[in-house]
């Protein structure tokens, strides 16, 4: 679902990050903002709901540039995790180019989760996306809270989807970049088989990637 104009270089790429209510979307979104590099990513702006928030910031207008001239943009948006903002979660998977998928690791949230992807699925499926073969990452947050359940485990039920799994505690910044790198890095291998990135336009996986996820302390 790529946005690619040919005749003006540009391309423009939507992720989404996806979950439960109050499993750290937007506390991924906040740390990603603050953890790149300035010169790498655009302002943040939020879009309120009556009780929820979808979070919506670009990485800076064609913020990539290729070798060959070829403008790349990023979108990062969340979705509002209450159920009754379902509508609006299918509005902004639309188009979407790649998802992660943020789970609460607290003990009490499983059903939660679990709930939550079987949502995710079917929002794909409305929206004439296939949850097998878009970029897919699972990240489960707040592994710095007590009454977590065990990463042992969690691999054990989640691994045999296929999906790569990572651990975080976002309100920390640990393995918020992680996340963002592994589905971007999917996200690109998918647009190297359509767009030829590497041969055509001069952009391997690992520039794009090193471009992408520059920090602040680089």
């Amino acid at each position: 679902m790529i946005e690619y104009d040919e005749f003006d270089k540009r391309m423009v790429l939507k992720l989404v990050y996806y979950g439960p209510a109050l499993s750290g979307k937007t506390t991924n979104l906040l740390q990603l903002h603050d953890l790149l590099a300035r010169e790498g990513r655009g302002d943040l702006m939020v879009l309120d709901t009556a009780d929820d928030r979808t979070l919506f910031f670009d990485l800076l207008p064609f913020f990539l540039v290729a070798p060959s001239g070829l403008k790349i943009k990023i979108k990062v948006y969340t979705v509002p995790g209450q159920v009754r903002h379902d509508a609006t979660r299918k509005a902004v998977l639309q188009r979407a180019d790649g998802v992660a998928f943020i789970a609460d690791s607290q003990l009490t949230q499983s059903c939660n989760n679990v709930e939550s992807f079987e949502n995710l699925e079917k929002n794909l499926a409305f929206v004439g996306l296939d949850a097998g073969t878009i970029p897919l990452v699972i990240q489960f947050n707040k592994r710095d809270l007590p009454d977590i359940l065990p990463e042992a485990e969690i691999r054990q039920t989640w691994s045999p989807t296929g999906i790569p799994i990572r651990m975080a505690s976002a309100l920390n910044g640990i393995g918020v970049i992680d996340t963002f790198a592994t589905l971007a890095g999917i996200a690109y291998d998918h647009l190297d088989l359509r767009y030829r990135l590497n041969v055509d336009h001069g952009l391997d996986r690992s520039e794009f990637l090193r471009k992408l996820t520059a920090s602040t302390e680089d």
